[in-house]
């Protein structure tokens, strides 16, 4: 068990690593290719695009073939596509490359953690998704300096280098035993569970802090710079934001095994909705900091428990794992690329504040959801 959690661990890692190297490379891309602003949006969006389009076939071939070979074709992918992403010259080579990546993600969560999932006891699922969870937002730390290294040396080397640590960890994925997949479920089973009200829940719970995040990473930066911050302090402020995620997840799966999924989830649904406040009304720098640092620890709240109780309700609804965490990249993806794009949007017509009132009053009409039905909402 614990060579399979590392080796899926570090894949999630390695990906979001790649996944966040973006951010310190788009100056450079803006400068040599011409990008508009929107051609860098798009850029930036490609991998949940891909992620958003793949997630439910990956969780199918997870479920009828297992979880080892649906890795290996995400570590393919991911091999693959840094590869053509190093050595891209034109925008259509980037965005091709940035999908093909996303597409290579859907699988490799939905093998990793199908695989991951068929091995562990039904009682640790929140500890071992929250590790791998925290594995991730570790990569999402270390992108940045991914990025930087190849503004630094070049890209060709620095994703080549990607390439090959994926290839080694598909060598390693192949030396790791695996069990005989179990009984896959079929599409049409899919969209009976998808009409269980444990599974739709479950799955909102994912989507509304993807939402939650992809409006903030874009709100947040330029509220950030409107307040005189420099560039070094935004880095460091979102810095400190994914550590606290890193740290929580680990201890919040151990905990959500032992006293419930519920409870965690019901005070980051009341820690979000006030976070939206404390990031709208500060002035300076260091108070719109410390509302995004809130945000994040109530946002670090969701993410593990909502996760394996997407995959208890699933398995209960019928639906092997596979397909359970394919719905899990499916919202997380649609979370993303919703809230990136409509946050954005609705803040340049109506200001930010627009924005975040209509994302603390998700949080607060689940809360309010999730008080009336958690005693009939069972998984």
């Amino acid at each position: 068990m614990r060579r399979l959690l590392a080796l899926v661990s570090i894949v999630v890692l390695v990906d979001m690593t790649f996944y966040a190297a973006i951010a310190p490379l788009l100056p450079q891309y803006q400068d040599d290719l011409g990008l508009s602003k929107s051609a860098a949006g798009g850029l930036t969006a490609a991998y949940a695009a891909g992620t958003l389009i793949a997630s439910l076939p990956a969780g199918r071939l997870a479920g009828r073939v297992g979880g080892k070979p649906t890795l290996l074709v995400g570590l393919g992918l991911l091999a693959g596509s840094s590869l053509a992403f190093g050595f891209a010259r034109d925008l259509v080579v980037l965005d091709g490359a940035r999908f093909a990546q996303g597409v290579g993600g859907a699988f490799t969560w939905a093998g990793g953690f199908a695989w991951l999932m068929s091995a562990a006891p039904r009682e640790r699922r929140g500890e071992l998704i929250g590790t791998a969870l925290g594995a991730a937002v570790v990569g999402v730390l270390l992108g940045p300096i991914l990025g930087g290294a190849a503004t630094q040396t070049s890209p060709e080397l620095v994703f080549s280098a990607v390439g090959v640590v994926a290839l080694l960890l598909a060598a390693v994925a192949l030396a790791t035993p695996a069990g005989t997949p179990g009984p896959a479920a079929s599409w049409s089973e899919l969209a009976g569970a998808l009409r269980r009200r444990p599974v739709l829940l479950a799955a909102w719970l994912v989507t509304l802090p993807a939402l939650f995040t992809g409006t903030i990473d874009v709100l947040v930066p330029l509220r950030l710079d409107d307040l005189g911050a420099s560039g070094l302090t935004i880095g460091a402020v979102f810095l400190a934001a994914a550590a606290i995620e890193a740290v929580l997840s680990p201890f919040l799966g151990r905990f959500s095994d032992r006293r419930g999924r519920w409870l965690p989830l019901r005070v980051g649904l009341a820690a979000a909705a006030l976070s939206t406040l404390a990031l709208l009304l500060p002035d300076t720098v260091w108070l719109a900091a410390a509302g995004l640092l809130m945000a994040a620890t109530a946002l670090a709240l969701f993410w593990t428990p909502a996760a394996a109780m997407l995959s208890e309700s699933s398995e209960t609804a019928g639906l092997d794992q596979g397909l359970a965490f394919g719905l899990m990249n499916l919202a997380w993806a649609l979370g993303q690329v919703v809230g990136g794009a409509a946050g954005g949007s609705l803040a340049d017509a109506a200001g930010d504040g627009v924005s975040y009132a209509i994302l603390g009053a998700l949080c607060a009409g689940t809360l309010l959801l999730t008080g009336r039905t958690r005693e009939r909402v069972t998984v």
